[in-house]
């Protein structure tokens, strides 16, 4: 636990963001920047990744980094590894922030989207959290944190592919957390409602979900405050908003109601 303490402090530390060019990924990346981390941003749109990383390194004053990168591809991933080691070093933080969603019955999803979405939400999450939790193993010091979803926690209609991609995280998670526990890594996963980002623009080709649940739309750089200072310290799990959190515990406690809950409170796609 006292290496894990050791990563309150960010400054110098390598901190690593799928997802880094937009959205939850970005604030985050900004927010450990701004700690003085050494961020580097993985994404696929290389022009957007680089703004990012110039803006890191203005806000923290050390290097910052990216590298273009698919997460669907386990290739590129571990070829991107092995680069981002050799001329940054072992990663001291990794946040899994990659992933995307798409709002449509299940049974009407064609299968090849099923399985694009699996492929970034959850294999290239535990290809790349294999990749440098080893790395840190060695280092006998990190911290993993693996961005799932409420709907990890409570499915609603519409979302049921996504919300198994984003249950399959919140197990593997669950139980990546007591195996990395007695090497000083730390595992957590942050499971958050809507968040005000451009994730909409693909999952919800109506346009009119955001404004429909306003009342719960968290603001990404309030919750990436929230993310960076949990580095370095032992939370299991991240929950927002609190009324979305109490309707997942609900979901479990009471089967009824929570089946109730999700299919009308909840369900604004």
């Amino acid at each position: 636990m006292q290496n894990l303490a050791a990563l309150q402090d960010l400054k110098q530390k390598i901190v690593v963001v799928t997802g880094g060019s937009s959205g939850l990924g970005r604030a985050i990346a900004y927010e450990a920047a701004s700690k003085g981390a050494i961020v580097v941003v993985l994404a696929r749109r290389q022009a957007a990744l680089e703004a990012v990383r110039d803006e890191c390194q203005r806000l923290s004053g050390q290097a910052a980094y990216a590298y273009q990168l698919d997460v669907s591809a386990p290739e590129a991933i571990e070829a991107v590894v092995a680069q981002l080691t050799t001329e940054v070093g072992i990663p001291d933080v990794l946040v899994n922030a990659a992933g995307f969603g798409h709002f449509e019955e299940a049974l009407a999803t064609p299968m090849p989207l099923v399985e694009q979405m699996f492929r970034v939400n959850v294999l290239g999450l535990m290809y790349l959290t294999r990749a440098i939790g080893s790395q840190m193993i060695e280092k006998q010091r990190g911290h993993i944190i693996n961005i799932a979803s409420m709907a990890g926690k409570m499915a609603t209609p519409k979302s049921a592919i996504y919300s198994a991609t984003k249950f399959a995280i919140v197990g593997y998670s669950n139980g990546l957390r007591l195996e990395l526990k007695p090497f000083g890594v730390q595992v957590t996963t942050v499971n958050p409602g809507p968040i005000d980002t451009a994730f909409f623009d693909i999952a919800d080709q109506t346009g009119n979900y955001l404004k429909s649940v306003n009342w719960i739309v968290l603001d990404p750089d309030q919750l990436a405050h929230k993310i960076v200072g949990a580095i370095g310290h032992p939370k299991r799990e991240i929950n927002a908003p609190w009324l979305m959190s109490l309707g997942a515990q609900f979901y479990q406690l009471a089967p009824h109601i929570g089946d109730y809950v999700a299919g009308n409170l909840f369900n604004k796609k």
